[in-house]
C-alpha cells in the first residue's frame, strides 16, 4: 500500500511542476534562437557580409523543408522526443563554436555552411518543444499559451542581455548560443517521457515521407491554412532579416532592446490567447494576426521620418499579435487537426511550409529588394518602397483567409 501511496504522491509532484518544467525548456529552446538570429545582419555587416545577409538567413528555412520531416517520423515511430531534441542541441552547440572563426576570416561560405548544419539540428527542435508539450499537458488550449510565453521571455532576456553586455554586433553572439545549447541538450533528457506513438507498427516507405501527414491536406481548412501560412511567412522572413538593420539606419542605436519590445508585447497576448479561443474561435484569431503583419510594414514604412518614429515601435510592439495569434493558435490548431498517431509528422509539416518554404522566400526575395532598393543607399527613405511590399502581400493573404477558410470549431480527429 505504502509504494502504491508513494507512486501516486511522486505522480502528483511530477505533474505539479509539469508547467514549470516545459516552461524552461521553452525559455531555453528561444534563448538560444535569439541570442543569435535577432543581429545575426548587424554582425555580417561589420564583417564585410552585408550582400550575403539573404542568403544567411535563408539558411534556416532550406533546413526546415529537409529536416523536419525525417525528425517527425522518428519521433512518430522509432525515439522520444526528448532524446531527440537532446541530440540535436548537442550537436548544434558543436556547430556553433566555430561560427565566429568563419565571421572573422570573412569566409562567406563556410559562415553559410556552416549555419545550414546548424539549422539542419535547430529547426527540427521547434516542433519538439511542441509535441513534447502537447503530448504532457492536459488542457491544451489554457496551459500550452502559458509554457509558449517562457520561449517569448527567453527571446527577450537573450535580446536585452546581448545588449547589455555589448555584444550585440559580435561573434560572442555564437559562443554564448553554444554554452546554451549544451545546457538545453543536458537539460532534454529530464524533460517527460514522450513516446513514439506509432513504435511497433508496419514500416512502409510512405512514412519515410509522411504521406499521413500530407494526407491531411486532403481537408479544405486545413490546405486553406498550411497555404496561408507558407504565403504570410514570406513577409515574417523580411522582418527577421532586415529589421535590425532598418533600424540602425533610422538612427535607433539599442538594436536588440528595441526588437526584444516585440517579444515584450508576445508575453500580453499570449497569456490572453486563452481567453480569446473561446470567443473568437480559430478563424478569426488567425484572421488578427495576418492583418496585424499588414499594418506593421505599413508603420514600418511611415515612421522612416523622425517625425513618426513612435510609428516604428507600435509596429515592433504588433509582434505579439502577429505571432500569437497566427503561429501560436496555428500549432494548436494543427495539433486538433492531426490525430494522435500523426502529431509529430503534422507539427513538423507546419514548421516545413513557414520557417521553411515560407521564411526562404522570404529571405531571398528580401534579400533581392534591399540590393535593389536599399544597398549603397545613405538616406533611410531608400526604405519606403521596400516596408511596403509585404504590408500589400500580407494585406491580400489575409483577404484569402477570410473567405476561403471555412472551420468548425468541434470537428476533432482522435
Amino acid at each position: 500500500m505504502m509504494s502504491a501511496l508513494e507512486s501516486h504522491e511522486k505522480s502528483h509532484i511530477r505533474h505539479r511542476f509539469l508547467v514549470p518544467r516545459l516552461s524552461l525548456m521553452m525559455f531555453l529552446q528561444f534563448f538560444i534562437w535569439g541570442s543569435w538570429s535577432v543581429t545575426l545582419g548587424l554582425v555580417m555587416a561589420h564583417h564585410n557580409m552585408s550582400l550575403l545577409i539573404g542568403d544567411a538567413f535563408s539558411a534556416g528555412p532550406i533546413a526546415s523543408i529537409l529536416s523536419p520531416f525525417v525528425l517527425g517520423m522518428l519521433v512518430d515511430r522509432f525515439f522520444p522526443s526528448q532524446k531527440v531534441m537532446a541530440v540535436m542541441h548537442l550537436a548544434g552547440a558543436v556547430i556553433l563554436w566555430f561560427v565566429p572563426q568563419a565571421l572573422i576570416a570573412e569566409n562567406g561560405t563556410l559562415l553559410i555552411t556552416l549555419l545550414f548544419g546548424y539549422t539542419l539540428c535547430y529547426m527540427p527542435t521547434l516542433a519538439l518543444t511542441n509535441n513534447i508539450s502537447f503530448h504532457s499537458l492536459k488542457n491544451i488550449d489554457k496551459s500550452f499559451p502559458v509554457v509558449r510565453v517562457f520561449g517569448t521571455i527567453g527571446w527577450i532576456v537573450a535580446g536585452i542581455f546581448i545588449g547589455v553586455t555589448g555584444v550585440s554586433a559580435s561573434v560572442s553572439i555564437f559562443s554564448i548560443a553554444a554554452v546554451c545549447s549544451v545546457v538545453l541538450a543536458a537539460y532534454s533528457l529530464t524533460l517527460p517521457h514522450t513516446p513514439a506513438p506509432a513504435k511497433g507498427l508496419p514500416f512502409a516507405l510512405r512514412d519515410l515521407f509522411c504521406a499521413d501527414a500530407f494526407a491531411l491536406l486532403k481537408t479544405r481548412h486545413f490546405f486553406v491554412f498550411s497555404l496561408c501560412a507558407m504565403l504570410i511567412s514570406v513577409p515574417l522572413g523580411t522582418y527577421y532579416a532586415y529589421t535590425a538593420s532598418y533600424l540602425a539606419d533610422t538612427g535607433i542605436a539599442d538594436v536588440s532592446t528595441a526588437m526584444s519590445f516585440g517579444q515584450m508585447s508576445e508575453i500580453f497576448f499570449m497569456l490572453v490567447i486563452p481567453l480569446l479561443f473561446r470567443r473568437l474561435g480559430v478563424k478569426y484569431m488567425l484572421l488578427i494576426g495576418m492583418l496585424a503583419w499588414f499594418v506593421r510594414y505599413a508603420f514600418f514604412a511611415l515612421g522612416v521620418s523622425e517625425e513618426g518614429r513612435f510609428l516604428l515601435y507600435i509596429g515592433i510592439l504588433l509582434h505579439g499579435v502577429c505571432y500569437d495569434f497566427f503561429f501560436v493558435v496555428g500549432f494548436i490548431y494543427t495539433d486538433r487537426v492531426a490525430g494522435e498517431k500523426v502529431k509529430g509528422q503534422a507539427q513538423s509539416m507546419i514548421v516545413m511550409f513557414t520557417y521553411g518554404i515560407g521564411m526562404l522566400l522570404g529571405s531571398q526575395i528580401s534579400g533581392a529588394l534591399y540590393n535593389r532598393l536599399v544597398a549603397g543607399q545613405t538616406v533611410p527613405q531608400a526604405w519606403v518602397t521596400f516596408w511596403w511590399i509585404p504590408a500589400i502581400s500580407a494585406a491580400v493573404i489575409a483577404l484569402i483567409f477570410l473567405f476561403s477558410f471555412r472551420y468548425d470549431e468541434k470537428e476533432r480527429v482522435e
